[in-house]
């Protein structure tokens, strides 16, 4: 059995991020930074080598280092 839930929490940035729990994610590859749609630009998250304890499983931290637009 495959495990779905996530494995990075997202630390910084806008309040409101897209998915149904805004700070808790899945990713393929927690070494490559993550980059989500939001609106009309984009969220850059960057790994960090901090983890952090929730609900019982070990998270990886990304945290926020900005946003670009999309264009038009």
């Amino acid at each position: 059995m495959s495990d779905i839930g996530p494995n990075v929490v997202l630390r910084g940035g806008p309040l409101a991020l897209p998915g149904g729990n805004p700070r808790f994610h899945r990713v393929h590859d927690e070494e490559h930074p993550l980059k989500l749609a939001n609106g009309n630009r984009y969220e850059h998250f960057r790994p960090t080598a901090e983890t952090e304890l929730h609900a019982g499983r070990r998270l990886r931290v990304f945290e926020w280092t900005g946003r670009t637009y999309v264009a038009e």
